[in-house]
Parts: C-alpha cells; sequence; structure tokens
C-alpha cells in the first residue's frame, strides 16, 4: 500500500512542479510520468485524466496554504507581524518567483482560464488566503468590509509585484513592493 501511494505523491509532486515551471496547458502526462519516475502506463491507474490530476494539484495546493497560514498564526499573536511573516521572502525563493512566478498565483491564473469546476477549485487557494489576511486585518480593529477590502489590496499587491518580477526578471520589483507594503501594514 505505501509504494502505491508513493508513486501516486511523485506523480502530484512531478505535475505540481511542472505545471509552476512549465504551465500547466503545456504539460502533458508523459512530462509527468518521466519527472515521476513512473511508467506512462501506470499513470492511468493512480489518475483516469490529466484533469484528475490537476484537481490532485490543487487539494495539494490547498493544505500547503493552510499549513503554511497555520504555521504563521503560530509565529506570533501581533496580526502584523503574522501579515509581514506572509511578505518575506528568503533568497531562494525570490529566485524562484522571477524564475517561474508564484506558483499560487499561477495556476489559480492559468487554471481560471478554463472555467468549470477545476478552475471553481483553484480560485478557493486564492480565497482561502484573501480571507486569512481580512482575519489579520480584523484582529487589527477593522470591520469585517474594511477588512475584506484591505486583504484584497494587499493580496492584490503581493500577486501583481510577484508578476512584474517574472515579466521582468527583476527581484527589485518585489522586494521594492514587500517593503511599500510592510510600511503600509505598519502604518495601520
Amino acid at each position: 500500500m505505501a509504494r502505491r501511494n508513493d508513486k501516486r505523491t511523485r506523480l502530484i509532486e512531478a505535475a505540481k512542479t511542472l505545471f509552476h515551471q512549465k504551465g500547466v496547458n503545456v504539460t502533458t502526462l508523459a512530462n509527468i510520468a518521466s519527472l515521476a519516475d513512473v511508467p506512462l502506463g501506470n499513470v492511468y491507474y493512480y489518475f483516469q485524466s490529466k484533469e484528475s490530476i490537476i484537481v490532485a494539484v490543487i487539494e495539494q495546493c490547498r493544505k500547503t496554504v493552510r499549513e503554511s497560514l497555520q504555521l504563521l498564526e503560530g509565529k506570533s499573536t501581533d496580526p502584523k507581524q503574522r501579515l509581514l511573516h506572509l511578505l518575506s521572502c528568503a533568497p531562494e525563493e525570490l529566485e524562484v518567483l522571477i524564475a517561474y512566478g508564484d506558483n499560487v498565483g499561477g495556476l489559480c491564473h492559468e487554471l481560471s482560464k478554463e472555467g468549470g469546476d477545476v478552475s471553481q477549485s483553484a480560485s478557493l487557494i486564492m480565497k482561502e488566503i484573501i480571507d486569512w489576511c481580512a482575519g489579520q486585518f480584523e484582529r487589527m480593529g477593522k470591520s469585517s468590509e474594511i477588512a475584506a477590502e484591505l486583504a484584497l489590496s494587499f493580496i492584490s499587491n503581493l500577486q501583481g509585484s510577484r508578476l512584474l518580477g517574472l515579466t521582468f526578471k527583476n527581484p527589485e520589483y518585489i522586494t521594492r513592493q514587500n517593503q511599500y507594503l510592510a510600511q503600509w501594514i505598519q502604518s495601520l
């Protein structure tokens, strides 16, 4: 049983990596199988279609986002500090952002074009992040309506700077915007 789950996990991780680095539409089942070191014919034992792999990647991303947000909850009791931690970016993370963009933002963006259930599922990842941020703004004493607007602005700025960093292959777009957002949060 563990062996079966190992291959399934490797396929999901390979798909997640390739979707981030190359895009969902360009990635083939053969690419995924190759990176996962699973024979192509075996892919169908774990997943009926590419869409079922996409759904598994979305579920994995949602789980990862939830775990990351829970970790941020544990880092500080101060909501401003939690939001600042969300902004923090290690040098190796910055390199990945410049090379491939934001994995969550990119996945949501690409799958939104597909429409249907897959698009809706992907949008829930970003919604969880925005809702978590809104909760932080509420803890800072903002009304739920204002907190929702602040969260939307915060995540829009964050995702926009990552898109510009990727587009121009320049980390300054990300670091400068993160500095601006940090000052903005401190001023609230």
